[in-house]
C-alpha cells in the first residue's frame, strides 16, 4: 500500500494488508490487481545494473530475497509474482522474509539442505508428513545428517533433551503432528535449543512445519520458531488446484542460505502458480475461520456417536487435557483436521470412507471441499509397524480435512457414512 506511512501500515490485520501489500498499481498500468508476469528474463537499463543485480543474487549486500534493493534478472532468481507472494506471506508470518518453492516438499529439502552438513544431527518430532520422514530416513541418511525421532506430545521436550550432542543442529517440529494432531511445545524447544552449546559454537535451529495449522491460527515464530515451512498446496493455496510452498525465516543468514539453495537447484514456483497463491491468500482467513466452524461441529458429533472411539481435535480439548495448556499458547483457533477412530480396524473404517458421499476420499488437507483418507493405508503408508504403533496410525484410524461445505450436510454425509460400519 505505497499511500500508507509504515506507522499506519503497522496498525493494520493482515487480512487487509494481503489485499495489496508489496504492489504498487501504477508500476502496471493501474491495475488493482497483479498481473501475471510470464516472463523468463527482465532487461536492464544500463550495464551497471545487470552488473550491480548480479552481484546481489551471489548475496552480495542488499536484502536476502532481493525485494527492493535490487532489479529483476531472471524469473529463477526473482519475478514480481514470486516476490510479491513472499512479501505478503512474510507479512502474514510476522517474520523478516520468506522463500516461496514448487512445492512444500521442495521447501522443506531446500531448508534443511541449506542449513544443514554432513555430520549435523536433526531430531524430528514424530508422526510428520509421509514425504518428510521418507526424505530424512532415506536422502538425508546418505547425505551423513542423522535424525533421530522421538514422539510428538508433552513429553517431546525431555525426549529431545536425552539426545541433544554437540552435532545436534536442529529439531524438526511438525504441530500439530500429522496425523494424529499431537501438540508440541515449541517454547520449550526453543528454550532447550538456546540453552545448549554446539561444537562449533553455532546454534541449535528450531524448524517448525506448520502445514497442518496454517497461518491463521498458529505463528511459530511468535513461539521461537526460527524457520518455519508451509506445504502452500494446503490452506494458504486452498483449492485443491495449486502445488507449492514456502520457507520463512528472521535471520538474514538463514534467508540467504535458503534463498542462494533454491536459486542453484532451481525449486521455486513458476510466475503462474506464484500468481495463484498470492490470490488465494486474500481469503485466507475467512476460508479457515469457516472450515473450523463447521470441524467444531463435526468433531463433536463425532465424538457423541456410538460407532467412534476416539476423535482428535484441538477445538475438543479442555482444560485439565494433557495439550491442552500447549493448545492455549500456541494456537488462537483449533483449525479443521479431524484424527477419528472408528470401532473395529480397517474393515470398519473403509466401510466409513467408501460410504461418504459429499466428503471426498482423496489426500491432502486444508481446501475448499472436504477430504478424507486412511492413513496407515495411504499418507504413513510407507512406515514401519513399529512407527506406527509409536505414532497412533492405527488400522480404525481416519483423517477428515473439514472445508467449508454447509455444517448440516456435513454431520448429515458423517451420519450416513457411519451407519455402515
Amino acid at each position: 500500500m505505497s499511500n500508507l506511512s509504515p506507522e499506519e501500515a503497522a496498525r493494520l490485520h493482515p487480512e487487509t494488508l494481503t489485499l495489496s501489500h508489496g504492489f504498487d498499481p501504477f508500476l502496471s498500468e493501474g491495475a488493482v490487481k497483479p498481473p501475471m508476469f510470464l516472463t523468463s528474463t527482465f532487461a536492464f537499463r544500463k550495464s551497471e545494473d545487470g552488473k550491480r543485480f548480479f552481484a546481489w543474487m551471489r548475496g552480495e549486500g542488499g536484502a536476502p530475497t532481493g525485494k527492493h534493493q535490487a532489479g529483476l534478472i531472471y524469473s529463477r532468481f526473482n519475478n514480481p509474482n514470486l516476490e510479491i507472494f513472499e512479501d505478503r506471506m512474510a507479512m502474514w508470518e510476522g517474520m523478516k522474509g520468506a522463500c516461496s518453492f514448487s512445492s512444500g516438499m521442495a521447501a522443506i529439502s531446500t531448508a534443511i539442505l541449506a542449513t544443514h552438513a554432513p555430520g549435523d544431527e536433526m531430531i524430528v518430532c514424530a508422526p510428520l508428513y509421509g514425504g518428510t520422514e521418507t526424505f530424512m530416513r532415506g536422502f538425508l541418511a546418505k547425505f551423513g545428517i542423522k535424525c533421530h525421532f522421538i514422539n510428538a506430545g508433552i513429553g517431546a521436550s525431555e525426549a529431545a533433551r536425552a539426545l541433544l550432542s554437540p552435532v545436534t543442529r536442529s529439531i524438526f517440529i511438525e504441530s500439530p503432528a500429522n496425523p494424529n494432531n499431537r501438540l508440541t511445545d515449541i517454547a520449550a524447544m526453543k528454550q532447550l535449543a538456546s540453552a545448549h552449546a554446539r561444537r562449533d559454537g553455532g546454534a541449535v535451529l528450531i524448524m517448525v512445519d506448520n502445514t497442518m495449522a496454517g497461518p491463521v491460527f498458529s505463528k511459530p515464530a511468535k513461539c521461537g520458531a526460527d524457520v518455519v515451512l508451509y506445504s502452500a498446496t494446503k490452506f494458504i493455496g486452498g483449492h485443491s488446484d495449486i502445488v507449492g510452498g514456502v520457507a520463512l525465516a528472521d535471520d538474514i543468514k538463514l534467508l540467504k542460505a535458503i534463498n542462494g539453495l533454491r536459486n542453484s537447484l532451481g525449486g521455486m514456483p513458476n510466475p503462474h502458480t506464484a500468481w495463484l497463491l498470492t490470490r488465494s491468500l486474500e481469503t485466507l482467513k475467512i476460508r479457515a475461520e469457516t472450515a473450523a466452524q463447521n470441524a467444531q461441529r463435526c468433531a463433536e458429533f463425532l465424538a457423541a456417536h456410538p460407532q467412534v472411539r476416539a476423535v482428535g481435535f484441538l477445538g475438543l480439548l479442555k482444560a485439565g487435557d494433557p495439550d491442552f495448556e500447549i493448545y492455549r499458547k500456541q494456537h488462537s483457533g483449533p483449525g479443521s483436521l479431524i484424527s477419528v477412530n472408528i470401532r473395529g480396524g480397517e474393515q470398519q473404517a473403509f466401510a466409513f470412507l467408501d460410504h461418504l458421499k459429499i466428503i471426498k476420499l482423496a489426500v491432502s488437507l486444508g481446501s475448499t471441499e472436504s477430504l478424507a483418507q486412511h492413513p496407515a493405508a495411504m499418507t504413513h503408508s510407507g512406515l514401519t509397524p513399529e512407527a506406527k504403533r509409536a505414532c497412533g496410525v492405527t488400522d480404525d484410524l481416519v483423517r477428515i480435512s473439514i472445508g467449508i461445505e454447509n455444517a448440516a450436510d456435513l454431520l448429515w454425509d458423517l451420519g450416513q457414512a457411519l451407519e455402515h460400519v
